[in-house]
């Protein structure tokens, strides 16, 4: 993946992350520029397993998922920009810092998530993001992922 324009379906995302339904929560990515950023979509939709009991009657998406998410999209960002050094590694949410909830996600939201490196440094990764619909931010936060 070379230029900013370029997508990922959902094959190509799932031969880059171990996760697997009901936990992969990145549908598509829209572009992504190696080294630099990457943006993302999830379909959120009633059918998810998690509505069940967050909240019956009125169905939210759980923060915790929406930067399950954001950490997801920012795996798929480094196993782009560094594919052959991550190679067989599993990368893993080492921190999160900054963290703000801005707006709920609900059934029939698109989210979209936005990541840019701040920096990289041997097996550490830090990123910015924000997760948004419709252009309002709903969360953001700083991300940190560990390979291993």
């Amino acid at each position: 993946m070379e230029t900013m324009n370029s997508q990922l379906r959902i094959q190509e995302i799932s031969a880059l992350l171990p996760h697997r339904y009901p936990f992969l929560l990145v549908d598509r990515v829209l572009s992504v520029e190696p080294g630099v950023c990457i943006k993302s979509l999830k379909n959120v939709t009633i059918n998810e397993p998690f509505f069940q009991g967050h909240f019956p009657g009125e169905p939210i998406m759980p923060g915790v998922l929406i930067l399950e998410a954001m950490a997801q999209t920012g795996i798929l960002f480094a196993k782009n920009t560094d594919p052959d050094g991550l190679e067989g590694k599993l990368l893993v949410f080492a921190g999160m810092d900054k963290v703000r909830f801005r707006r709920q996600v609900v059934p029939g939201d698109q989210l979209i998530m936005e990541l840019k490196l701040i920096k990289r440094k041997s097996i550490i990764w830090k990123m910015e993001g924000k997760a948004s619909v419709d252009d309002k931010v709903a969360a953001e936060a700083v991300l940190i992922a560990a390979a291993h």
